[in-house]
């Protein structure tokens, strides 16, 4: 499929039957991941970060690369990034949906407080890199791998403070914690629940390379820069599993599951950096984009710390039962796509 030979309406179309495909596979992944996070004994909190945040994050994978091999660094990086901030967004609305007390409150783990500075810390490196010299290696800048290290440091860190945690968060009568309904590898079928696990993610990556294709198009025929379509119709489209997926998963009461799914999804979508540095055969890709993807990187790491700052301080309600941190997440996304707009 090249973008340049579909018409506007074929455009709209794929894009649209794109994005559904992604809410629909995304609205079953949040069971599935479930029974899956029981089966293995690895808990909600590390199978959301790693499995299901890495299967919801595949569509903007996807999208990033398409749109970096076809030469668009501001499209790649803006879907990227975008979409990290588009999903912590999307977790205000899972408090809203979560009328018993704030979510920061009742689901509070050091495992999502981890991933949250592990977070601001990988998107600082594209900053540092952006703003630094112009140093590649085979058109890769070494930012990239230092990105891929970190993560891999990361996800270790968190995977031994959940067994030997330094901290742990009071429990209140709104503390919601993980509790296995099954008990690990002993449920029949568990083969059945991964085969499900793997088919929907499969759906979701391809129906991510049809958002990514068709987003250079909607580029072309509206004449919207990169940035703008990227951060607010890739991004958000390649998203949707991150919001239904956190909405279902708050319905069900795995509370942990979805916070853990949103913060360790956003964590994995730092990698569409790397993913994108290297599929950019222009050279780097950080010295490559606009000032506005790094305006929607620095917005992205301000809406994460008010994240963090809610999940340590643990308010139990506030304004419609959603802390300060979900205000000041939403007010400032709504002024950076503001500005993106104006600008």
């Amino acid at each position: 499929m090249d973008a340049d030979q579909l018409s506007l309406p074929l455009t709209l179309l794929l894009f649209g039957a794109g994005a559904l495909a992604i809410a629909l596979a995304g609205s079953r992944l949040t069971a599935v991941a479930d029974r899956l996070s029981d089966l293995t004994g690895l808990g909600e909190a590390v199978f959301g970060a790693v499995l299901l945040g890495a299967v919801t994050s595949l569509p903007g994978a996807v999208a990033s690369i398409t749109t970096a091999l076809a030469g668009r660094a501001d499209l790649a990086v803006s879907n990227a990034v975008g979409g990290i901030a588009a999903q912590t967004a999307f977790l205000v609305v899972a408090d809203m949906v979560y009328r018993r007390a704030n979510l920061e409150h009742a689901a509070a783990s050091i495992t999502n407080l981890l991933n949250g500075a592990l977070l601001c810390a990988l998107l600082s490196l594209p900053l540092l890199a952006a703003t630094g010299p112009e140093i590649t290696a085979w058109g890769v800048h070494p930012a990239s791998l230092i990105v891929l290290a970190l993560y891999v440091f990361g996800l270790k860190l968190a995977s031994a403070s959940q067994h030997a945690p330094g901290w742990k968060p009071v429990r209140t009568s709104q503390t919601r914690e993980d509790e296995p309904d099954e008990e690990p590898n002993t449920a029949r079928g568990a083969w059945r629940v991964w085969t499900t696990f793997l088919f929907l993610a499969a759906v979701v990556g391809v129906a991510g390379w049809v958002v990514g294709v068709t987003g250079i198009a909607l580029v072309r025929h509206t004449g919207l820069s990169e940035t703008l379509v990227g951060s607010l119709f890739t991004a958000v489209a390649t998203s949707l599993p991150e919001l239904v997926t956190a909405v279902a998963a708050v319905r069900q009461g795995a509370l942990t599951l979805a916070v853990g799914g949103i913060i360790g999804g956003n964590t994995f979508d730092a990698l569409f950096l790397v993913f994108s540095d290297v599929a950019y055969r222009e050279g780097s890709i950080y010295h490559a984009i606009s000032d506005q993807p790094l305006f929607i990187i620095s917005l992205t790491i301000l809406l994460t710390s008010f994240l963090m700052l809610g999940l340590i301080r643990r308010e139990r309600s506030g304004v419609a039962n959603i802390g300060f941190e979900s205000m000041a997440v939403l007010i400032f996304y709504l002024l950076g796509m503001a500005t993106l707009v104006i600008l």
